[in-house]
Parts: C-alpha cells; structure tokens; sequence
C-alpha cells in the first residue's frame, strides 16, 4: 500500500482554518522551514500562524484600508507635514488601537546619508579618528533618520532664565528688594502661624487689643518707635543697589525750617521713595544735614500686625492730617518741628494707574490738601520728582481693557486704594514675576517754596493764596522735569502730563 501525504483539503481544521504540515516533506513543497517537534506536536499554533501568513509566508502591514489580525485599519491625516492618525477598529466596529504614524514626507525630511550627517571638525595637524575618516566602500551609505534635539526648545524660550553664576552681590540685592515687596505678606503669615499655637494665646489677645484700642505711635507724632540703626543698615544699600537709585540734591535745606516732601510720581510701589526718605542707604542725612525726614503711609498699614512694628522700626508715619500735624509741630531743634520734614507721596493709589514705562502722568490739579497744611503749618514746600519709577513695573492698559480700570475705581472707592495688574521679572528668570526690572531711579530734591502760614491748625486758609502756592509747586515741578529729562529721561516717550 502506497501511503499518500495529506491534501490542502484534509489540512483544514475546524471552521475551515488551515493546519500548517508538519511533515518535513510538505514544508519544503510550500517552502516553510523545518519546526522542532515541540512546535509540530501544537496544531492549534500551527493553524494560526499558517492561516496568518497564507501559503508564500506573507504578513499583512494593517496600513490603509487593509485588515490586521481580523481589524480593519482606517487612516486619515492629522498634519500635512508631519503625522498620520491611524484608527484600526474591529469587525464589530470596537476601537481597538490608536497609533500616531509620521508621514512619508516627514520621514524623509529626517533622512540624510552618513556623508551628510554632522561631525566634529577635526583641527588642522591632528590625525582623523575612526568615525573621521570617509568610506571608500562603493555601497551606498545607509540612510539616517534623527529624532528632535533634547534642548533645543531653550534657546528659544520666551523667558529669559537667570544663569546659575550670578555674583553674590547682586543675589543679596534680589534678597533686599524680595524681602521688602513681600513684607506684609510675610508678617500676615507669621501671625496666622503664631494664632495657630495655643500657648501664644495669652501674649496675641492684650496685642491685638492694644493695636486697636490704645495704639499712637503712627500718629502721636513722636517717632518713639523709630531705629537709626536699622534704617542705617547695609541691607538696605543693598536693595538701593539693586535698580540702583540714587538721591540728588539741587540746593541745600536750612535745619531751621519746617519742610513737606511732595513725591512724584506714586508708580506702583514706590520704592524710590522708601530708599530715600525711609532708610539712609541714599545719604539723605548726608546730603541734608540736621533735617529728620518721616515718610508717610496708608493709615491701614498700621493695622496690620506684626508688620506695624517694622514700619514704626523704619520710621514710617501715618498720612493723616493728625499725623502730619503731631510730626511738624513736636521735636525738632526747638520742640516745635523746626527741622522736621515728611515726605508724602502725592499721586496716591489713583497715579499708580497710569504708572507706565517711559510716561510721566501726575494726578496734582485736584491734590490740594496738602499745599493747605504747608500753608497751616508754615513748612516750606519741596517738590521731588523720581525719574525711573515708572519703569519699574509693566501694566495692563486701561485704555485697552477698560473694564479693569472700571473695576480698580471701583476698589479704590471702596477701600481707598487700588490694585494695579503689574508684571516685572521673578527671582530666577528675566521676564515673569512681581519684583521689579533693574533700572535707574534717580530721585531729584528740587528748590523749596517758601509759605506763609496762616490760620493755625485749625484755621481757615485764604483760597487765593491757597491756589497761588500751588501753582508754584506745579511750576518747580515742571522746571526739574525739564531741566533734567534729557539726563535722566531720554528713552521718554512723551513729556510729563498733570491729569487731574
């Protein structure tokens, strides 16, 4: 009996599969390779894999509108230039397998032959390594497809990082300047901690009741809580540095007269006028000997715990009428404010909203008060103009979001001063953050106005004087601004404005 090998027909299995033959014989007629006999003793195996690649042993690729393993593959593009979005879905219509494919001409974009692809040059007189040296085979270089470079999206980064090797001077200025943007915050938080501790409960209660009940210091007028020593420190020639800001004096002040600072402008912060009149990292003791100068601020600011002290520290007075009145009417050479000054910042919380670079918009036709406590209390009027306050911050403008300058009136209204949308740069980097740029403030002393006083404290002022004065201060004002623009003001971009 002669015994034949077994047909297409008697290979298929159930369901009409076809068994892949294991006799050695059979597998060389359909070109297969020899299988172990552990992997022709595994028909349920065989019967897959052979069904899978068909008789000349091709796998299908599942690309385009063909089948893979049974799933249909759909295939639509996502980028012209760069990537193909393949769906391969079941016969039942089920997702089965997302997958990002690069196209074809992005994938030769990629490709370049080994003589094009980048090398280290190699110096003039030294030997060519290995990798150097080009081949004279005559088979053509293989292709080469390279991925992004790790990195490279750095150099073109819209922020300007600070680099790791900055010298130690200039961290210990960021220091100085961090420490005093952010001080309120800082004394906030302290405080909450220390609410946070029970055993601080019996010290905090008399505190508390103390700031809002018996507390004066901010405007007794006596300057009892003041400290030279701190105001003198080299921290704060530090944070002078940083911009740097510099105090110029235009004429020498009589220690006999009683005097009143006008500030301009308010910009956002107004750390101008804290290096000048609240530390003497500027010299203002030096340049204006035997005048004690009190910068003034928000009344609230002295309600702030913990934070009240460091101002008393630093010398800082409240802005109320009492305030200025108790300050030029005690101590001093003679007991009664001779060789006092204050110094208030005019523009308030309204000037911070035009606080622009390279402008210079004051808020004074409306600001009028203090020209009558001058003339009240018979202190000389001083205007001071600060080039470069306005450059310390960027801010939203109001005339292209009007509805956030709306809402800032209406908070100024509200709570008597504003918050300006301001950015600058961050402690790491250049271009994100609330510190302020490093440029120049130089803050000008200008000539004093000589006033006669009238009415005492409480009396009435003549109007027409009143208005005469301050047309004065307006036009010693205007002669600093164009006197020394052109020195310290040359990147403007307009001239000084008095809005309101």
């Amino acid at each position: 009996m002669v015994t034949t090998r077994s047909s297409t027909a008697d290979n298929e299995g159930p369901g009409g599969s076809i068994h892949e033959p294991s006799d050695p014989r059979d597998r060389a007629e359909h070109s297969l390779p020899p299988k172990s006999y552990a992997q022709a003793a595994d028909p349920e195996n065989n019967a897959q894999e052979f069904g899978d690649k068909g008789v000349n042993g091709s796998a299908s690729n599942g690309i385009g509108n063909g089948m893979v393993n049974g799933n249909v593959a759909n295939t639509k593009k996502v980028d012209d230039e760069k990537v193909l979005y393949q769906e391969h879905k079941g016969q039942n219509g089920e997702s089965l397998l997302t997958s990002i494919k690069p196209s074809e001409e992005y994938e030769q974009s990629l490709r370049h032959s080994a003589k094009t692809a980048p090398r280290k040059e190699v110096g003039p007189g030294k030997p060519k390594k290995r990798q150097d040296t080009t081949s004279t085979s005559t088979q053509p270089a293989a292709n080469l497809a390279s991925g992004r470079q790790a990195g490279a999206g750095w150099q073109t980064s819209a922020i300007r990082w600070a680099p790791l090797n900055v010298p130690l001077q200039r961290r210990l200025q960021t220091l100085a300047v961090l420490w005093h943007t952010t001080t309120i915050p800082i004394f906030l938080s302290l405080f909450f901690l220390l609410c946070a501790i029970p055993l601080t409960w019996p010290l905090l209660i008399p505190y508390l009741l103390y700031i809002v009940v018996f507390s004066e210091e901010a405007t007794n007028g006596t300057l009892s809580r003041r400290s030279n020593w701190l105001r003198r420190s080299k921290f704060w020639s530090a944070f002078a540095s940083y911009f740097p800001a510099r105090l110029h004096r235009t004429v020498e002040l009589e220690p006999t007269r009683k005097y009143i600072f006008g500030y301009h402008p308010h910009g956002i912060i107004s750390h101008g006028a804290f290096a000048a009149f609240a530390t003497e990292a500027l010299g203002f003791g030096d340049l204006f000997p035997g005048i004690t100068n009190t910068l003034l601020t928000l009344d609230t600011n002295f309600r702030v715990p913990l934070y009240r002290d460091y101002a008393l520290a630093m010398g800082l007075a409240s802005v109320s009428r009492e305030s200025i009145e108790n300050l030029l009417s005690k101590g001093g050479h003679n007991g009664e404010g001779m060789g006092r000054a204050v110094t208030i910042v005019i523009g308030g919380a309204r000037e911070s909203l035009d606080a622009k670079p390279h402008s210079l918009r004051l808020v004074l036709k409306s600001r009028k008060g203090f020209v009558k406590l001058a003339i009240r209390m018979g202190a000389d009027l001083v205007p001071v103009l600060a080039f470069g306050e306005n450059e310390l911050y960027e801010q939203v403008d109001s005339v292209e979001h009007p509805w956030i300058h709306k809402m800032q009136m209406v908070i100024k209204k509200a709570m008597g001063f504003t918050v300006p949308l301001f950015h600058a740069r961050g402690i790491f980097n250049y271009d994100v953050g609330l510190l302020p740029y490093r440029r120049n403030v130089n803050v000008v002393v200008g000539r004093p106005i000589k006033v006669v006083q009238q009415g005492g404290r409480d009396g009435k002022v003549d109007e027409a004087y009143l208005d005469q004065v301050h047309q004065q201060y307006t036009d010693e004002l205007l002669w600093l601004w164009n006197e020394y623009k052109d020195t310290f003001a040359r990147e403007r971009k307009g001239e000084l404005e008095i809005v309101e």
